[in-house]
Order: structure tokens, then C-alpha cells, then sequence
């Protein structure tokens, strides 16, 4: 497997932060530099360390950055956008730029190039008993008869193919029922709210912090014949905007929120706030490590009947409020 390096510009106060988020979206591994942390070895080495070269010695000027690396496969593909939403969160709650400029930079490959590699490995796939998921740029002999969900999921990503996705897809399958309203923070591409649509949901509102998702989910609910009567996408980040959260402050019958522990974590009184009573929720995004703390949390908000899914190593949670 091809494997690009990507990396994350931060401030010495955001490491421990961002190599908590990134270990949420998947990410196990990282190389750190940083010039405080080298200063503080330089002042502290012991007398094993008489040379230390000239190159490593640029390290005291360094700006702080977390290197990872991501397969070059549509898993990657959705890592990175997974870390371009993260980042533009903190950005977003990070007033006073404690943690920097917070972007991520390709060195080996120009990401326009990469972006759209991925599309080599997108292809129709069965999701749960009556969907079938199909970029628009494939065809599908459609002899079963499978309802047809196709989706493009452009800059914002979110095929289906990630388990954390086709776990939310079959929940909806199982738990809708014909007419729901359905609420999915971080909609991303749209696939879980276009996928309730077309399983019989009466109307759905998708929001996501990136302006993008917004605008693909729309474009990909018309590609699905979806009215904008009864599918509607906002963006921004409810947790810091209050306009925001009372604009889609209603009661609906589903919440899903794919994204990760953290994120869902911090919502849970706005998942209480939107969901009728006796409604369904379903997360997911979340690593199997963090499972357990997630619904202890969400337990703690109000929610019960917690039914975990986990698939190699991914969870997803149905609740009943």
C-alpha cells in the first residue's frame, strides 16, 4: 500500500489536542516537531550528547507540526477530509489562535491531483437489505431491484464504504419509520440524510460545520430527485453559535451524528434539545477504545437503551430518549 504524508501546523499547546482528535478519527501514529520541545532537551541534555548536528539544530526555530501518514486509497481520501473538518472546528472555537494556524499541507503530491485518485476505487456497493450506493459516475444493473442512492461526494467526502457509515445506514434502515423528520449533524456529502430520505423519512435537515458539505449535500439530494421543499442543509458549528442552533431548532423524530467521540460528546444536551421524546438517536465515527465512555456520557444526558454496533474497530449507538 502507497502511504502520503500529510502535515498539521499547530502551536505547542495543541499537540496534546490534536493527536487526541486524530487518534479519534483513526490515526495511530505520529512524528511531533517541536521547537520547545527541543529547547527543552537542549537545556536538559546529559553528557551522553556532546554533538548535536547542524540541521537538527534548525529544530529551535521551528513552527510545531504533527506529521501523519494516510493510505493513498479512498480511506485516506476520507482521513483527510475528516482532519480538514477537525481543524476548521478548532479554528472556529479557537479565538485567541492559542493553537495556530491549524491547516494541513500535502509535501509529497499536489492534493488536487490526489483528490481525485480516489475515485478509482469508488465503486456501487450494497448497503443493509434495500440500499445500494453508487457515485455518479458509475453505472449499476440494478436486477434486485435496490433503491439507488447515488452520491458525489466531492471535497466533503462520505461515500459509505467507511464502516462508521454503512453501520448508520443499516441502523436507519432498521429504526425509521415512513414520514420521520431526521436531523444529521455533520452531514458531510449528505449520504445518511439522502439515504433517510429515500428510505421513507418525510423531510430531513442536514448541518456541518464546512460551508462545502452544505452545498454537496444539496447538489446530491437533487441528483437523487430529493425536493428542497423537504431536504434543507445548514453550516456553521451549533456549540458556538446560538443563531445557528435555534435555526434548526426543532423537534425531530431521528438525530444521526457521524463525526467523532469528542464532537458528539459536546452535543449531547443539543441532541436532547432536537430529539422528541422517545425518539432515536444514532451515533457513530466512534473508535471501539472510546466506546464505552460515549455512551456513559450520553446515558448521563438522559438517553437509554444504548445498542452499540462495532465493526472493526468502529462504533456506532442507538439511543431512545
Amino acid at each position: 500500500m502507497e502511504w502520503k504524508e500529510v502535515n498539521i501546523y499547530t502551536t505547542t499547546e495543541g499537540i496534546e489536542l490534536l493527536c487526541s482528535k486524530l487518534t479519534d478519527i483513526g490515526i495511530k501514529g505520529f512524528a511531533i516537531r517541536d521547537a520547545e520541545d527541543f529547547r527543552e532537551f537542549l537545556e536538559n541534555k546529559n553528557g551522553q550528547w556532546d554533538y548535536i548536528d547542524d540541521d537538527l539544530m534548525g529544530l529551535t526555530q521551528c513552527e510545531t507540526c504533527i506529521t501523519v501518514y494516510i493510505p493513498s486509497n479512498e480511506q485516506g481520501a476520507e482521513m483527510l477530509a475528516a482532519i480538514k473538518s477537525m481543524l476548521s472546528e478548532i479554528r472556529s472555537l479557537d479565538s485567541q489562535k492559542l493553537y495556530g494556524r491549524l491547516e494541513a499541507e500535502f509535501t509529497s503530491i499536489r492534493e488536487e491531483d490526489w483528490a481525485n485518485n480516489w475515485k478509482q476505487y469508488f465503486k456501487p456497493f450494497k448497503v443493509g437489505q434495500k440500499l445500494v450506493i453508487k457515485p455518479s459516475w458509475e453505472d449499476y444493473d440494478n436486477t434486485e431491484g435496490r433503491i439507488i442512492l447515488e452520491i458525489d461526494p466531492a471535497s466533503s467526502f462520505g461515500t459509505g464504504k467507511h464502516h462508521t457509515t454503512r453501520l448508520c445506514l443499516e441502523l436507519l434502515e432498521k429504526y425509521l419509520s415512513e414520514g420521520d423528520r431526521l436531523l444529521d449533524m455533520g452531514c458531510g456529502s449528505g449520504i445518511l440524510s439522502i439515504g433517510a430520505m429515500l428510505l421513507g423519512a418525510g423531510s430531513a435537515v442536514g448541518v456541518d460545520i464546512e460551508e462545502n458539505a452544505a452545498v454537496t449535500a444539496l447538489e446530491n439530494a437533487e441528483k437523487n430527485h430529493i425536493s428542497p421543499e423537504v431536504y434543507k442543509t445548514y453550516y456553521g458549528n451549533i456549540l458556538s453559535d446560538e443563531g445557528l442552533a435555534a435555526q434548526i431548532d426543532e423537534k425531530y423524530d431521528i438525530i444521526t451524528a457521524n463525526i467523532v467521540a469528542d464532537v458528539i460528546i459536546a452535543m449531547k444536551e443539543y441532541f436532547v434539545r432536537y430529539l422528541k421524546k422517545g425518539g432515536i438517536l444514532i451515533i457513530s465515527g466512534i473508535i471501539e477504545e472510546r466506546m464505552d465512555e460515549t455512551i456513559a456520557e450520553l446515558e448521563s444526558a438522559g438517553f437509554s437503551e444504548s445498542e452499540p454496533y462495532v465493526k472493526e474497530g468502529w462504533a456506532a449507538v442507538k439511543f431512545t430518549l
